[in-house]
């Protein structure tokens, strides 16, 4: 018989919880003063929960976009000035020069 787990523990055998599934849960964090007031100021109080969830996912997103970048170029190397190029146009829109960009 497999062992029961409250939803609020970590189950080992699935790793971590994807951001933005299962239930919410009340956590505690300490946050500088000046940051609680700068996203009240946002979204007002009934809104705070939302903007740290949303502000949380793109972290994650970005720790894991930066993990991939670091298992790709232990690989394989770093970069090209082609490959930089070819991306820099895929997120931007442009062919990676500064034109159009002041000097």
């Amino acid at each position: 018989m497999a062992a029961q787990h409250s939803s609020d523990e970590p189950r080992e055998d699935r790793g971590p919880g994807l951001p933005g599934t299962g239930p919410t849960m009340t956590v505690s964090a300490s946050l500088h003063a000046g940051t609680v007031e700068a996203v009240r100021s946002r979204v007002g109080k009934r809104g705070f929960s939302s903007y740290l969830e949303a502000a949380l996912r793109r972290q994650i997103e970005q720790d894991n976009l930066a993990e991939l970048v670091r298992e790709y170029t232990s690989a394989e190397g770093d970069f090209s000035a082609e490959e930089l190029s070819a991306a820099h146009a895929e997120l931007y829109g442009t062919d990676g020069s500064d034109a159009g960009h002041a000097a």
